[in-house]
């Protein structure tokens, strides 16, 4: 197992535990840097910070994941060592999230003419105060049987290209970029194998600010960490990596911690919010 996460989600987006338990499970796991990057909202970082107050060794970064959107897909930008309850912020985040629920009750109507018949009511009960997600959407699904994993759902359902896919309100990766510049973050392209010309789209984001790639991804294969390193490298900037834990599929997921980052990742991402003379102090309580 890895000491360093730098990609967890808690049910404050689409992910099933809170961030204290998060934070519990991480330290368990032996994890001594790790980020709560839940997709569209900082609501759990306070409470994460909190948390390790309780583990000495485990410093927790402020983070965030920015979904965008490109015509091929969409792309989505973590923020590291963000202005987490910045009020630019969190109105812009507030607003995605009320286009989220937008999204959800169309997905859940396209649904319901495919024969898939699932409740609202269920679907938000599911999602609870986090922020609306297709993964929320999958739940429902999984639990009256019309599919046999959350994968399942996105495969056959819900993914882009999907019969029951919708698009919604989100900026362009190059914004979200910006955007956490602007709230004193470290932007990074996560898993960018899974973005269509991905040397096109660094090439495009270097001059918003990007500052680094997220290499030690999931299940990325050694070849593939490499080709990602090596892109970094080509254009000057970090790397990073997590395990992009959700915590609703155990048997399929990357655990926390599961993914290979080696130690000097966090060490570099520290020195360079260093360099730039970014806040880290409240990173560690």
């Amino acid at each position: 197992m890895s000491h360093i996460d730098l990609h967890i989600h808690t049910c404050e987006s689409d992910g099933k535990y809170t961030p204290e338990e998060i934070v519990t499970r991480a330290a368990l796991a032996g994890l001594k840097v790790m980020s709560i990057c839940d997709h569209d909202t900082t609501k759990g970082v306070a409470a994460a910070l909190e948390a390790a107050k309780n583990f000495p060794e485990l410093t927790v970064i402020p983070g965030v994941e920015i979904s965008t959107d490109v015509p091929s897909g969409e792309v989505h930008i973590l923020g590291y060592f963000i202005d987490y309850d910045g009020n630019e912020l969190c109105t812009i985040l507030k607003s995605m999230q009320g286009s989220r629920v937008e999204r959800a009750h169309k997905m859940i109507a396209k649904l319901t003419k495919l024969g898939i018949r699932i409740d609202w009511p269920r679907v938000k009960e599911i999602a609870g105060d986090g922020t609306m997600g297709r993964p929320h959407i999958a739940q429902a699904m999984l639990e009256k049987g019309y599919i046999s994993s959350i994968k399942d759902a996105f495969v056959r359902y819900i993914g882009r290209g999907g019969p029951a896919y919708v698009e919604w309100e989100k900026m362009t990766p190059a914004r979200a970029v910006a955007l956490v510049v602007r709230s004193h973050g470290l932007p990074v392209l996560a898993h960018p194998l899974t973005v269509t010309a991905p040397e096109a789209l660094v090439g495009e984001l270097v001059p918003a600010g990007l500052a680094g790639i997220e290499a030690f991804y999931d299940d990325n294969s050694a070849e593939q960490i490499e080709w990602v390193v090596n892109l970094a490298r080509r254009n000057r900037l970090l790397v990073t990596g997590g395990s992009d834990y959700h915590g609703l599929d155990e048997a399929a997921e990357t655990p926390v911690g599961g993914a290979p980052v080696p130690d000097w990742v966090a060490e570099k991402l520290f020195a360079l919010a260093k360099e730039r003379d970014i806040t880290v102090s409240v990173a560690k309580q």
